[in-house]
């Protein structure tokens, strides 16, 4: 049997506890480690990379959607808090469940039978690692929780950059350099020095008068590709 990592983040050390307690009872689910704050938490997570967080929404100075917000790969999510106003929130970002405290052992028991499905799955994919990723995003009010894959275009706007997935944008506070870093350079590609694109969005490509690459994506966009970066992208692709 699969075992499943987890990791529980709370700030209170009893309901800490009271997860563990719950968890006992199920073996292969693995706890390597345990967090009071976000941003141990984040650490955590980063250098442990665990399957599955336990996560409490309300906590001091972040919360557990700031935390999420922060991580470049994101574990499953399972939210226990004590406050249902939370509830529509934690589906919207797509967790896999949301317990209340305190915890009733036969709702742990269907959550974790739940999340056991889902990660099997995920495991029994075996699915390339850019592929599995997710990211949480977080603009304005609206939140989103997404496969990297799932982004076809990032546009840089000064100090900050626009993504285009689904039928959705979002604003975030991150530069397209720091993009670069954390997107698979097999399946992304700057094409100018404003502009990234998934490369599996592509529907066609012409060259222009100038020599210029331009691209247009199955969204509908019209792109232009720089001097230097069309001729980055015909050595890549043998155009």
């Amino acid at each position: 049997m699969k075992k499943i990592k987890v990791v529980i983040i709370d700030d209170e050390r009893l309901a800490r506890e009271e997860i563990k307690r719950a968890l006992q009872f199920y073996e292969d689910f693995v706890l390597i480690g345990e967090a009071e704050n976000a941003d141990d938490a984040k650490i955590l997570i980063e250098t442990e990379m665990p399957d599955l967080i336990f996560l409490d929404i309300q906590m001091p100075e972040k919360s557990g959607f700031d935390l999420l917000e922060s991580l470049d790969n994101v574990p499953a999510v399972l939210f226990i808090t004590a406050y249902d106003q939370y509830a529509i929130q934690a589906f919207e970002v797509s967790a896999l469940d949301y317990l209340m405290k305190p915890i009733r052992e036969e709702r742990f028991a269907k959550a974790i039978q739940k999340i056991r499905d889902a990660i099997n799955m995920k495991f029994s994919l075996n699915d390339s690692l850019a592929k599995d990723r997710k990211i949480f995003i977080k603009d304005g009010e609206k939140r989103f929780f997404i496969q990297l894959d799932e982004i076809y275009l990032i546009e840089s706007l000064e100090n900050y950059t626009r993504l285009f997935f689904q039928d959705k944008k979002a604003l975030q506070r991150r530069s397209l350099r720091q993009w670069e870093e954390i997107l698979d350079k097999n399946i992304f590609f700057r094409i100018n020095r404003t502009e990234i694109i998934n490369i599996q969005y592509i529907q066609e490509v012409k060259t222009t008068i100038g020599g210029r690459l331009e691209v247009k994506l199955k969204t509908g966009e019209l792109l232009e590709v720089s001097n230097r970066q069309s001729a980055r992208f015909r050595n890549q692709n043998g155009i």
